[in-house]
């Protein structure tokens, strides 16, 4: 699925990087820990957390990966989101909880195991 039509599908808020949403998804992955997704992270996932600060950026950048889903209505702080238009990562934002938002991604056929 690529990015654009997971924006669609989930309603989701695009922060930044409008450009950068023909990138297909390969994959999900969920977690508030930076060291965590950096272990476990792969190229073109989908990130699922809460963090709003710019550290998640440079994890997206250094893992490779497709996007990053801020979940519960939370908004990027401002300098994230000019850091991330800088590096081409694009940042939604979902007003659903985590566990609702990955069940009806792994529904639609987002997985965590590839």
């Amino acid at each position: 699925m690529k990015l654009k039509e997971l924006i669609e599908k989930f309603n989701l808020e695009v922060k930044c990087a409008a450009n950068k949403l023909d990138r297909e998804i390969k994959g999900g992955y969920i977690s508030d820990l930076l060291s965590d997704v950096i272990a476990n992270g792969k190229d073109d996932d989908l990130w699922i957390t809460l963090q709003i600060h710019q550290n998640i950026v440079g994890v997206a950048s250094l893992k490779n990966l497709a996007a990053i889903v801020i979940i519960n209505g939370r908004q990027p702080e401002e300098e994230t989101v000019k850091k991330a238009e800088n590096e081409g990562i694009p940042i939604m934002v979902s007003k659903l909880p985590a566990f609702e938002l990955v069940g009806r991604l792994y529904n639609a056929g987002i997985s965590g195991i590839r």
